[in-house]
């Protein structure tokens, strides 16, 4: 009868993953043929999973058109605080790697990676700031009488961490016993679309600002687009991206497997730990959720690797097509399983605050990067947009849109300065939850606001300096 039952449970979690594989093709699909998606550069594991959730049960009840049933939803639902483990594991490995491959070294200061760093993790402070803050706002009106304390953390995590993070929050919110975490998750995974539409028709329209007053360095225009940007794909053999290097051989193992084990080898220490840990009870460290391990735990492998000469057995392309790959069907599954009613239920503090914390994060990353940096400042803005209202690929994708071939330095700067960010937005992530649920609101806000205060105080004393003077705009032919 066991055996019964776990057959039954493996087939729903593998017909599962089928469906949201069939939601990410009709995405991928859909985003090659409709211009509205390509106009706004929506991914296809968004477009699919808010098929399969608009089609579906959840919002259409007994008339749903896909009549998914509720175990598979519920899996789904599962999903993103499963597959989230190794996304965020994977990040120190290969770090020195990514280090290495980057940029091609001009204009790769140390000040300008640092002050990078510093802004996204400014934003990110107020965002969180402004989300904690509408909550609390609504809470002493009376608008909202129930609502749940972490409610409005979604926006930063949702703008700066993107849809994947929704499994973060969920996975966060489950390993403290807090019986919201799907509604949370919710909550997520809708200030993650709204900040990823936002930001990138924001950005599309400050860059034809820019262009217009020759701000740009590179373009005059968005229309000078190349078309695989736009359907998502490209056509052209000599000119598709490499996978990665294979560093095993398959005669013994193939790459992506050896590269798959380290990562889940990784995940499943921090998942045991865990498990161990709320067997003898002990206090706190129970509370901390497994993929919060996982990063630690990686760093000492990674670290390990690197003393003993084992680095050139892992390819930063390789492993960020396992943690891409893993993100895609993370969101997908947290899309489809949104409890779009619950979610309904904080509609008006959920529109206030990602109205609020678009601006002014578009404000922000437009200022702070023309007052800091001299260079290809706003280059640099629009990475910064990008990334603090959807992920490092909506960032890249703006950045792209101003620096078509990647002339100048702001990739480096960028993609390093994003490294330290996620290490130590994950760092804090907890700690933000947990001060809230075991102190309250008021009590969070402080914890915000000294937070935002050493941002602020860093980018002023390593920011005096002004990185290069403005250069002069380039132009088309260069």
């Amino acid at each position: 009868m066991e055996k019964a039952l776990l057959s039954e449970a493996l087939n729903g979690i593998f017909f599962t993953f089928i469906l949201l594989s069939i939601f990410l093709l009709i995405g991928t699909f859909l985003r090659a043929k409709v211009p509205l998606f390509q106009k706004m550069f929506l991914p296809a594991s968004v477009i699919g999973g808010f098929i399969g959730l608009l089609l579906g049960p959840i919002v259409l009840g007994d008339y749903a058109i896909l009549p998914i049933p509720q175990d598979w939803l519920s899996i789904a639902s599962l999903l993103p605080g499963l597959l989230i483990i190794p996304v965020v594991a994977s990040v120190p490995l290969g770090l020195k790697s990514a280090k290495n491959s980057v940029g091609s070294g001009k204009g790769n200061t140390t000040r300008n990676i640092l002050i990078m760093f510093l802004i996204l993790g400014l934003i990110g402070a107020v965002q969180n700031l402004i989300g904690v803050g509408t909550h609390y706002f609504f809470k002493l009106t009376g608008m909202v009488s129930d609502a749940y304390v972490t409610l409005g953390t979604e926006l930063q995590a949702g703008f700066s961490g993107g849809h994947g993070t929704a499994g973060v929050v969920g996975s966060l919110l489950q390993s403290m016993n807090q019986p919201y975490w799907e509604t949370a998750q919710g909550v997520a995974v809708t200030t993650a679309t709204v900040g990823m539409i936002g930001g990138i028709l924001v950005g599309i329209a400050l860059i034809n600002f820019a262009a217009r007053r020759n701000y740009t360095n590179f373009i005059k225009s968005t229309e000078s687009l190349p078309e695989e940007m736009k359907v998502g794909y490209q056509k052209d053999v000599n000119k598709q991206a490499s996978f990665g290097r294979e560093t095993t051989l398959s005669s013994s193992v193939d790459t992506l497997a050896y590269h798959l084990s380290l990562i889940f080898g990784v995940s499943g220490g921090a998942m045991l730990l865990v498990h161990y840990l709320k067997v003898w009870g002990v206090p706190v460290l129970s509370l901390i959720p497994a993929w919060a391990y996982a990063i630690l735990l990686m760093y000492a492998v990674w670290g390990l690797m690197q003393k003993f000469k084992l680095d050139w057995s892992v390819d930063e392309k390789v492993k960020s097509k396992i943690s891409g790959t893993l993100t895609e069907y993370a969101v997908v599954a947290a899309i489809i399983s949104l409890p779009v009613q619950a979610v309904f239920t904080y509609l008006l503090p959920l529109v206030t605050m990602m109205v609020i914390g678009l601006a002014v994060t578009a404000v922000l990353a437009y200022f702070l990067c023309k007052k800091y940096f001299g260079e290809y400042w706003f280059e640099r803005s629009m990475a910064v947009l990008g990334t603090c209202s959807g992920v490092f690929i909506t960032g890249l994708l703006l950045l792209k849109m101003v620096d078509p071939d990647f002339k100048s330095p702001s990739l480096s700067d960028y993609s390093l300065g994003y490294s330290f960010n996620t290490v130590v937005g994950f760092a804090l992530f907890p700690l933000n939850f947990g001060i809230l649920i075991e102190y309250g609101v008021q009590t969070g806000l402080l914890f915000i606001a000294a937070t935002l205060a050493i941002y602020m105080i860093l980018l002023f004393v390593f920011g005096r300096r002004r990185g290069g003077v403005q250069n002069e705009p380039a132009s088309l032919g260069e």
